[in-house]
This record gives C-alpha cells, structure tokens and sequence, in this order.
C-alpha cells in the first residue's frame, strides 16, 4: 500500500513541477531518491509520465493523466464544444489559443492550439497557471465568487514580474474593470515576454467552468490589437458558455 501512495503522491508532485527531476522530488516528497525513482518508473511503464523533451532525467506527465481528470470533471463534454470554437478563434487570430479550466483553487492548461508564426508561447497541457498572473487566472476570479478572491489574496499575491499585481485593493479594482469589459489582459505578469488576452466560460447556472486565453509574445501586442483579440475571445467564450446549455444533437 506504501508503495501505491508513494507513486501517487509522486506523480501529483511532477504534475506539479515538471519537468521534474528525482532530488526535486525527493526533497518534495520527503522519501528518499530510491523510493521516488521506483515510482516514477512505476509510473513511466503504466504510461503516466514520460522523460521531459531533452531532458530524459526529468519527467512530465503524459495526455493519460489529463484524461482521467478530463473523466472526473466532465470536462470532455467541455473539450468536445470548445475545441471547434478555439480552431475558429485560432484561425481569426493565428495565435495560440489556450483552454484552462479551475480545479481545487488552481488554474490548469488543458488544451492548447498553436499559432503558425515561428516566434510562439508554447505551455506544456497539465501545466498549473498563476490565478493572479494570468490572464486565464484574472478571468476565472473575475467571474467567480468574491469569497474566492479572498481566500487567494489571504495567502499572499506572488510577484513573479514587476508587472504583476501583489496589492489586493489593486486586483480587486483589476477583477472590476475586467467584469466591465468581458475580458482579462495579461501584460507581463507572469513572464515579460508573455502577453494574453482571456475570457471566462460561464455555464448555464452562472458558474465558471473554464476560461479561454489568446497568447502572444510581449512584442506583438499592441493596446490596438489587445482590444480586438479581447473582443474575439470575449465572444468565444460566449459561444461556448451557451452551446454547454443546449441539448445534444441528435
């Protein structure tokens, strides 16, 4: 039973920090570097993990982790609608489009369509946002509850960029003015080379189901372009909110 433990709280933490290394884990974990390898071998022949690119002692999370969760949150109904919407977004805009969705306080990437231009903002799917850092984040407390944005401010707004936002009365005034215009920017908070535009996907009972991003370099955005992307993801997101209502096609 020990070893079952070991090899899930193992695959928890990679999911957390990949690519992640054995020490890295180990020191995480609290077991020792033997215990953890065992796990992650464990885990690689099951088909849960596999060598980071390049990188083959470091380890990221396979498309079978993100399909068992995608079960547990019923979220590929979500995918299956919002998948053709993204191509369309994705097509207008050619950039990235990303779909996070909230679980357990965090924001998780859970599909990514890329851009055809060379220079690109490329997340690993699984890959954890910041809620305040992030467009996806700021588009997902905008649209939830009050009680949510508390609960993050109380543990302390990270600084990752100068840009980002650490003073609650300055997010709070952020949350609004995003509610005002339908959509959450990102200009840097995070990395400086990393700009987004994001709106949320609210469902039928006006719950925030998952919110969908435009990512660009820094260097291609402009406040000209900003608020147009804003507007299209902005629509987006609408698109799918009120296609989750609908019956199925029969």
């Amino acid at each position: 039973m020990q070893n079952v433990l070991n090899a899930l709280r193992t695959l928890e933490e990679v999911a957390e920090r990949q690519p992640a290394g054995v020490a890295e884990l180990a020191r995480a974990l609290g077991l020792p570097k033997s215990s953890v390898q065992r796990a992650l071998v464990t885990l690689h022949e099951a088909g849960w993990i596999r060598p980071a690119s390049g990188t083959p002692t470091r380890w990221t999370v396979t498309t079978k982790a993100l399909h068992v969760g995608r079960r547990a949150t019923g979220e590929l109904d979500l995918r299956d609608i919002a998948v053709p919407v993204m191509e369309d977004l994705r097509r207008l805009t050619d950039e990235t489009v990303h779909l996070a969705v909230p679980e357990s306080g965090k924001v998780v990437l859970v599909e990514r369509l890329e851009t055809s231009k060379p220079v690109r903002i490329v997340l690993p799917l699984g890959h954890v946002l910041s809620p305040h850092a992030s467009a996806n984040g700021k588009a997902l407390l905008a649209a939830g509850p009050a009680e949510a944005v508390e609960r993050l401010i109380a543990h302390g707004l990270e600084r990752f960029t100068d840009a980002s936002i650490t003073d609650p009365a300055a997010l709070r005034a952020e949350l609004a003015a995003i509610r005002a215009r339908g959509y959450a920017t990102n200009g840097g908070e995070w990395r400086t080379d990393v700009s987004a535009v994001a709106a949320a996907v609210v469902d039928p009972s006006g719950t925030p189901v998952a919110s969908i991003s435009v990512n660009v370099p820094s260097s291609r955005m402009t406040d000209g372009s900003q608020a147009a992307l804003g507007a299209a993801v902005r629509d987006a997101a609408r698109s799918v909110g009120e296609a989750l209502g609908r019956p199925p096609a029969r």
